[in-house]
């Protein structure tokens, strides 16, 4: 068992951008990188086999909640954890619930102890608290664990976003006191990172990146952005914590976002991004290519027989024409779904794959200038 370690292996002189390497028990992990999301052990719509011999996924997602609620712990732990339970022999991280908690307004009830929550699923109540979320996590054993918190909605006004935040900071405490008392589960190590708070407060967001910091953790994360505020604000406060946060460490930007979105952040310092947008918006018809964003669905791509991507070198994404992909569509097949959700994930985890080449080699900056306005372009 070993503690997950980070390498920087190169910088873009006209940026904050950074390559680097995480190596975890389950693996290596070369950043930039964007982790598919996997809720309940499952990205949807999308084999494990897939994941691997088509999108080439270096490292999952997993939800503390979801997975609590169904399987249950029960299940996990006969399994032996959820890598043997899904049959994933990668990394996989476990966000710890707080979003979803959150997300659960008027559903749950915070104090100092934790959150108090009805299950979505048949409206039982439940007790998150700081110590409770790392057994949970204990249980699924993924090799990143995230330090329970509050994600304070946005707007939130500045008594609350600093009240927020304080609680966050000792539950923080709370985390890391019980992960010291409890052992690893499954023969690998897990390792924590603590979520930086303080809404869209300036001096709130130092505090809280100081206060992360000074707990040397293998690497941290900020939370609470991509909730609703403007890019340019979701950017600014990014960039303020990239200043702040330990450069030795990876640094993960919760739940972001749009390509472009994706690689302004790298441009900032992040290194590590994950959300529901290329699953989610495929199931929806809508694709995301090197050329821009085709909305499969429209009647233009009827007798288009072009490969649904031929820029980003996937026999995947070459073997699906986009006459095929709308008849799918159109005749609400399930394949749909999996064609637009493998495609997506391919093209997203192409564009991390150039970000960290053009890192490499020092031309970055410029291409990334070039690279979004064509990213933005609606087809």
């Amino acid at each position: 068992m070993a503690v997950l370690s980070f390498e920087l292996c190169g910088k873009d002189a006209a940026s904050k951008a950074r390559a680097g390497t995480l190596r975890t028990d389950h693996g290596t992990i070369e950043t930039p990188i964007f982790m598919p999301v996997g809720t309940v052990g499952s990205v949807k719509a999308v084999s494990q086999q897939q994941l691997k011999e088509d999108v080439n996924a270096q490292i999952i997602l997993g939800n503390t909640y979801h997975l609590y609620l169904r399987p249950g712990l029960e299940v996990l732990e006969a399994a032996g954890g959820l890598h043997k339970f899904m049959g994933w022999d990668r990394p996989i991280l476990t966000d710890s619930g707080g979003y979803q908690v959150f997300s659960l307004a008027g559903k749950r009830k915070l104090t100092e102890e934790g959150a108090l929550f009805q299950s979505h699923i048949d409206g039982s109540r439940h007790l998150f608290t700081p110590e409770s979320v790392m057994d949970i996590q204990r249980v699924i054993g993924a090799d990143i664990i995230m330090a329970f918190d509050e994600c304070p909605p946005y707007p939130s006004d500045y008594a609350y976003a600093k009240k927020s935040m304080d609680l966050t900071h000792r539950w923080l405490d709370r985390c890391f006191k019980r992960l010291a008392e409890t052992p690893d589960k499954y023969g690998h190590t897990q390792n924590l990172f603590p979520i930086v708070q303080g809404s869209t407060y300036t001096d709130l967001r130092r505090a809280s990146c100081e206060y992360v910091a000074s707990k040397g953790a293998v690497g941290n994360a900020i939370g609470g952005l991509s909730v609703g505020e403007p890019e340019e604000m979701m950017y600014e406060h990014a960039a303020h914590c990239c200043e702040i946060l330990p450069a030795d460490k990876p640094r993960y930007l919760m739940g972001v976002g749009t390509p472009w979105n994706i690689l302004e952040n790298i441009s900032l310092g992040i290194d590590m991004f994950d959300c529901v947008m290329p699953t989610r918006n495929g199931r929806n018809a809508m694709l995301f290519t090197s050329k821009g964003v085709i909305n499969i669905d429209n009647k233009k791509w009827e007798k288009d027989f072009s490969p649904l991507d031929d820029g980003i070198g996937s026999p995947f994404s070459e073997y699906y024409t986009k006459a095929y992909m709308r008849h799918l569509v159109k005749a609400k097949e399930i394949l749909a779904l999996t064609v637009a959700s493998v495609h997506n994930l391919n093209f997203y985890l192409w564009l991390v794959k150039q970000a960290r080449a053009h890192i490499l080699a020092g031309d970055f900056n410029s291409w990334k200038n070039e690279m979004i306005p064509v990213l933005k372009t609606r087809l």
